[in-house]
């Protein structure tokens, strides 16, 4: 195992240098579209339902069957893999993004508005500012679970540590085969572990002195 690391380090850092700026990009992505999202629908019930519907569901698809798909339109490589990482990512920051919005005091909305505040400003300095770490808790949420799905997006060629995995039992019983498995999965693991501490991180620089728990 130790000599089939040392042989491969420098792809295992590249690997997982691929990883991990996948996984945070597709993040930002579905962050922003998901809060795009929640802050047009929260404010009607029944677009809160369809929007929780919708990430409810969006969850029972299987992610390796969806990549499959995805290589007919548009191919092997980044493409398939950045569609599926941020459409799993997507649902429950989405999820969460509805939740908190829905979940603020209306007495403090209504404080806002009287003191002149627009709609779009109040969502902007006062709503989103309280519902951040319930979406924060989404985006930590999607972090682990899309860590794991960027792997399996090996299977249509692309980038990070899924290639050990894939090459590893496409082979086994071969030589490395177990080790290179192993490689990729212990390192997604610690990649995982260090965004999370990464997003603890940002949950207290960027929350708000007066909601932290």
């Amino acid at each position: 195992m130790l000599e089939f690391l040392g042989d491969r380090f420098n792809q295992i850092l590249f690997s997982g240098w691929q990883h991990m700026s996948l996984v945070v990009q597709c993040l930002i992505l579905a962050t922003i579209l998901s809060v795009v999202i929640a802050a047009l629908v929260y404010r009607s019930g029944a677009l809160t339902s369809l929007a929780n519907s919708v990430s409810a569901v969006g969850l029972t698809i299987p992610s390796f069957a969806l990549i499959g798909l995805l290589i007919a339109p548009f191919g092997f490589g980044v493409t398939p893999a950045v569609i599926v990482v941020t459409f799993f990512a997507a649902l429950p920051i989405l999820r969460n993004a509805v939740v908190g919005l829905t979940g603020i005091d209306k007495a403090v909305i209504e404080s806002a508005r009287g003191i002149g505040m627009s709609r779009f400003r109040t969502l902007v300095q006062v709503e989103l500012p309280m519902a951040w770490p319930v979406i924060l808790a989404g985006i930590r949420v999607s972090a682990q679970m899309v860590m794991g799905i960027a792997a399996i997006t090996a299977y249509a060629l692309g980038p990070g540590l899924g290639g050990f995995i894939f090459s590893g039992l496409s082979r086994l019983g071969g030589a490395n085969s177990l080790e290179s498995v192993i490689t990729g999965v212990v390192a997604v693991i610690i990649l995982a572990l260090i965004l999370d501490l990464l997003l603890v991180g940002l949950g207290r620089i960027t929350t708000p002195r007066g909601i932290r728990v």
